[in-house]
């Protein structure tokens, strides 16, 4: 069963550093939350807001050991007045034999207002 694990962040201020620390911790929690190995990875989507243009999120993922053969996309997030600011948003698609209640999503930062029923 492919099954997909939801990851949000915010970063302070639209700066490589923070946009790449920020993704990579969000990552290794998704990772660790949900025992993912990158075999076991379809791809991983990555959307910012407008906002956030200094770097690109998807390098984080590339750099974190055995991940860099995972397919990793990022792209804009639709513009809807009054949303969240400096939001990086994940969708990992992954195969697992884990039920869609035991997936663990992760939401770290100003995020978790996103969607707090989903925040263990």
């Amino acid at each position: 069963m492919t099954r997909g694990v939801r990851g949000a962040t915010t970063v302070a201020h639209n700066e490589a550093t923070l946009i790449l620390d920020n993704t990579r911790l969000l990552v290794e929690e998704m990772i660790e939350n949900n025992s993912i190995t990158p075999e076991n990875v379809s791809h991983v989507f990555i959307s910012v807001t407008n906002d956030i243009n200094a770097g690109f999120p998807a390098k984080a993922v590339r750099e974190i050991p055995g991940w860099s053969l995972v397919p990793v996309m990022c792209m804009k997030e639709i513009e809807v007045p009054n949303s969240l600011e400096k939001c990086i948003r994940i969708m990992m698609v992954i195969q697992t034999d884990k039920a869609q209640d035991e997936i663990n999503h992760i939401f770290l930062n100003d995020a978790v207002q996103l969607r707090p029923d989903l925040i263990n």
